[in-house]
């Protein structure tokens, strides 16, 4: 869940802040910051006012693809399922372990 697909297209050490985040219903936001760091790889998307600017945390393992041309990653999940994860803790977002599980735990029971 916390390592980005060899499908998707990533590469080591790109910079995927400004991206554009699609569901699979739709845009959701922006990229406000991502993290590659092995067995912790994540984006974070600033969702605006869509969900009353609101943050929430995507693992890497719910990233489908990414489209550098475009600047777009798409996500393997709907607006709802993103709208109703659990909540983005900022201070616990970057090695908290009990906060990674609570989000694998939710993303890993909304298969796509």
């Amino acid at each position: 869940m916390w390592r980005y697909q060899n499908t998707t297209g990533h590469l080591a050490g790109m910079d995927l802040t400004g991206f554009t985040v699609e569901a699979t219903d739709g845009s959701i936001g922006k990229v406000d910051k991502h993290s590659d760091d092995v067995g912790s790889a994540y984006i974070v998307v600033d969702t605006g006012v869509w969900i009353f600017g609101k943050h929430v945390l995507l693992p890497a393992g719910t990233i489908r693809s990414i489209e550098i041309d475009e600047r777009k990653i798409y996500v393997a999940r709907t607006k709802d399922e993103i709208k109703d994860s659990p909540e983005f803790d900022k201070d616990k977002h970057a090695g908290d372990l009990g906060y990674h599980q609570q989000v694998e735990g939710y993303y890993g029971t909304h298969r796509a």
